[in-house]
């Protein structure tokens, strides 16, 4: 094996491999300077120490200095440790129904992805409406946002990039060069994001922020009213979104007829529909039906764990075959964010944080909305949308009880927006696959993305203004 040697300054070496210890050392004396003072007037001792390990998870969640979930084990550690809450306190709130729920939501999305169903759905449903290509792109898009509703976006864009790219190389189109290869990929980026925010099953960031307002108020927000609050952004946007792809990536090809010869050679492949397919299809759709009517009556995770059940009952899914499906990395990284939440509110820390911050920009309940669904999708550009919700739900539920507003306002605030996230390949995994296919580069997603954030801002916030009081949420 050859030898490289590297030729750089010794001093440069040395600065290039101690960065990360550096930045580390400098975060826990940072933390320690905390502790040390005395606190200022109107916070307590234990908010203090609330806020300095605020500080420490949220560098280390926009560093990624260590892993997002070993971020959350810390903070699970620390939170005890320096007299926040206590040991019994801190575990039990890990045993939030926001976990065991998406845990559950996890294993039913596996279901679904392993019978076979999702991949059988999403092949018909191209073949049968993809039959010009302006009327795959569509297919593409809109199936994607549908698949959305049910299965966690991340998974829905996992599940048909392999499709798009046969069908973008069966057309011969050119990476980075054919308008409609662009057209295709972001149409399939932008339906998983602007579906996966129209339920709780499309991302766990929902659940996550209800999850904290449940255990730091006596709120709490059901499947059915967050969809209903929801339902008008995700129309408006998939229409807008439908144009600005048009506009920006005009199809620039004559005929599909290739990509139809693959998705019915795929079809062809498949086979009949069998009997697991059959049976997990209505399990899953008993399982929507019970979330949607029974929710608030049952709660969301006992009915998703209920049927995770009866998949293993009557034998249609094996463990070690689901167990590639369920990221235990975001199980713990959401127990640990619900945890954080909940120390600031408790300790007082999250109500001084609101008086010092946003507060002073706010003057009415419309702006603090506004402010707050800014800040979300601003952040969600560049970090993880949990750790977004992490960051600014206690925050925001502090600052709701200084204007007088229902804290549930507030969530949808900050929930609804951190997946409205267009922009990056960084901002979610939707975007990342988009890029990864080379049909997109960071440029094009750039430019189109930057118009429907805008977009989803002003939206939002008028839905907010103007709808949201219809159905009884009034600010």
């Amino acid at each position: 094996m050859p030898v490289e040697i590297d030729r750089r300054p010794l001093w440069l070496l040395l600065l290039v491999k101690g960065t990360r210890l550096l930045l580390l050392l400098s975060l826990a004396l940072l933390f320690w300077f905390i502790v040390a003072i005395d606190p200022p007037q109107g916070l307590s001792p234990a908010g203090k120490n609330a806020i300095a390990i605020f500080i420490v998870c949220l560098s280390l969640w926009i560093t990624n200095l260590i892993p997002l979930a070993v971020t959350s084990i810390l903070a699970i550690i620390m939170v005890p440790l320096f007299g926040v809450l206590t040991e019994k306190e801190t575990y039990s709130l890990f045993g939030n129904e926001a976990v065991f729920f998406i845990l559950g939501a996890f294993i039913l999305a596996g279901a679904v992805m392993r019978s076979g169903l999702g991949s059988r759905v999403a092949t018909m449903i191209m073949k049968r409406f993809g039959g010009s290509s302006t009327g795959l792109a569509r297919s593409i898009f809109l199936l994607a946002a549908v698949l959305s509703f049910f299965i966690s976006e991340h998974a829905v864009a996992a599940m048909l990039f392999p499709m798009v790219l046969e069908i973008a190389k069966a057309l011969k189109l050119r990476p980075g060069k054919s308008n409609y290869g662009k057209l295709l990929f972001i149409s399939l980026a932008w339906g998983c994001i602007i579906g996966g925010v129209a339920t709780f099953l499309g991302g766990a960031r929902v659940p996550l922020a209800v999850g904290i307002l449940r255990e730091t108020s006596d709120k709490s927000i059901d499947f059915l009213d967050y969809s209903l609050a929801v339902l008008p952004v995700v129309v408006i946007m998939l229409t807008v979104g439908y144009f600005v792809l048009a506009r920006l990536f005009p199809v620039d090809i004559e005929g599909i007829e290739e990509a139809q010869e693959v998705l019915l050679k795929k079809l062809q492949g498949m086979g009949k529909v069998s009997y697991n397919e059959y049976a997990v299809g209505i399990i899953m759709g008993l399982t929507f039906l019970a979330w949607f009517f029974l929710g608030r009556a049952l709660g969301l995770a006992l009915i998703a764990l209920a049927s995770v059940v009866t998949l293993f009952v009557f034998k249609l899914v094996r463990w070690r075959d689901i167990e590639e499906y369920v990221n235990w990395g975001i199980i713990l990284m959401y127990g640990g964010a619900i945890i954080l939440g909940s120390a600031l509110d408790k300790s007082g820390a999250a109500r001084w944080m609101a008086d010092m911050t946003i507060q002073n920009w706010a003057e009415t309940p419309l702006m603090v909305v506004a402010l707050f669904s800014l800040a979300t999708l601003i952040l969600t550009e560049g970090m993880s949308n949990a750790a977004v919700i992490a960051v600014l739900m206690p925050v925001g539920i502090g600052m709701s009880g200084s204007f007088g507003m229902d804290p549930v306002i507030v969530t949808l605030a900050i929930a609804i927006p951190a997946g409205l996230a267009f922009a990056l390949p960084m901002s979610t995994p939707a975007n990342a696959i988009a890029v990864s296919s080379n049909y997109v580069n960071v440029k094009d997603m750039a430019r189109a993305g930057i118009i429907m954030s805008i977009t989803s801002w002003i939206v939002f916030n008028l839905v907010a203004r103007f709808y949201w009081p219809i159905i009884g949420l009034k600010f």
